[in-house]
């Protein structure tokens, strides 16, 4: 993948392109082969969006991964990039992930090959405090970390190294954005793709989860967005995530269709 695009929606049902914001293309030191990039993140602070992803910068790509940056006044347009995270990246660390923390305090995190670190932002959300320190007391971490929080307590997801139908996405917990991290349990089971990878979002007061299968293309790296919704227990545990191939239940107004618009139906895919 070496293009990004974003997609908005007021009803977590239907979603509109809204075209590219960054390619390889815009990236003056990735690899002189080709580029690729990986899975992105995006925050937003005092007037800016910054979106950060991983961009390798030499022939040998595994050794050489950076956290690119690219900066916009608008959510969906314009994005210029600016450089990169000086301390952070290297070798099979991929997948940035940032959290907004409710005191304003701003922590990127990066993984991969079975490494996992944290570190807090600058006020500039381009620079770190200090050196990234290793995320303790995850279980088989594999890549694409993604931390979010609730009802006081942080949540950090991740997928796993297993094997067989392909990674499992679990999950530990903190009271503390760096950790150190108690492992609870898996929430996704594998999805028949080889990696799994997931995000978690509030929206209009439901918790959902983003991650990926192969249910129309048949073909681990050919893969398909999903959204289910994500539940707690009493207790705050994450219940195991019920796979649909129907989506959820729309929380606004649906989208008429109109004659210069072209539409897509999930719903309508053979399957």
């Amino acid at each position: 993948m070496d293009r990004y695009h974003v997609f908005s929606s007021d009803n977590m049902v239907d979603w509109m392109d809204e075209g590219e914001i960054l390619s390889s293309d815009d990236v003056e030191r990735g690899r002189p082969e080709c580029g690729f990039m990986w899975a992105p993140d995006a925050a937003y602070k005092d007037g800016t969006y910054y979106f950060y992803y991983p961009h390798p910068s030499e022939s040998k790509w595994n050794d050489s991964w950076k956290v690119g940056i690219a900066t916009s006044k608008f959510p969906d347009k314009e994005f210029t990039d600016i450089g990169y995270i000086e301390g952070m990246g290297g070798d099979a660390m991929i997948d940035p992930c940032v959290f907004m923390d409710d005191d304003g305090k701003a922590y990127i995190y990066l993984g991969g090959g079975g490494k996992c670190v944290g570190a807090e932002l600058n006020d500039d959300m381009i620079s770190i405090k200090s050196e990234p320190v290793p995320m303790e007391g995850l279980d088989d971490f594999h890549e694409g970390t993604w931390i979010f929080k609730r009802n006081g307590v942080y949540y950090l997801t991740y997928p796993d190294n297993h094997g067989g139908n392909g990674n499992r996405m679990k999950y530990a917990t903190s009271d503390s954005p760096l950790g150190p991290w108690e492992y609870q349990d898996v929430f996704l089971d594998s999805t028949g793709c080889d990696t799994s990878h997931g995000s978690v979002v509030e929206y209009k007061g439901d918790w959902y989860l983003f991650y990926h299968n192969k249910a129309i293309s048949g073909t681990g790296n050919l893969r398909s967005v999903c959204v289910d919704k994500l539940e707690f227990d009493e207790n705050g545990k994450i219940l195991m995530v019920e796979q649909t191939l129907d989506s959820v239940e729309p929380v606004g107004p649906r989208v008429e269709p109109s004659e210069d618009m072209v539409t897509y139906q999930a719903d309508e895919a053979e399957l």
